[in-house]
């Protein structure tokens, strides 16, 4: 099987900063894309960042400048640096991970639990 664990939520005031991780683990062959999205509470999931495994960043508008997303491939991990912070950016973030499992042609896709990130005002 495959896991995502994401880290390094938690609580900030406004216009401070928090870096969360997310590790892929398991039975893993390649991991394409991968991204972040956050759900605050009565709205939909949404896109926050996406980052192919060439290196190419996609972010959605409302935190461009704000928010970096990366990824150290030797470690399948990936990093959103999320500086800035609004109280608007308050959401449970979840890690998503395109993998193709071992011995697999089929890509598929995968979900972490969720860390929170709450930002005061």
């Amino acid at each position: 099987q495959v896991q995502l664990v994401e880290s390094g939520g938690g609580l900030v005031q406004a216009g401070g900063s928090l870096r969360l991780s997310c590790v892929v683990s398991g039975s893993i062959w390649i991991i394409n894309a991968m991204g972040w999205y956050r759900q605050a509470p009565g709205r939909q999931r949404e896109l926050v960042a996406t980052i192919t495994s060439g290196g190419s960043t996609n972010n959605a508008d409302s935190v461009k400048g704000r928010f970096t997303i990366s990824r150290d491939n030797a470690k399948n991990t990936a990093y959103l640096q999320m500086n800035s912070l609004k109280p608007e950016d308050t959401a449970v973030y979840y890690c998503n991970a395109q993998v193709y499992r071992m011995g697999s042609l089929e890509r598929n896709e995968y979900w972490g639990q969720g860390t929170q990130v709450t930002v005061s005002s």
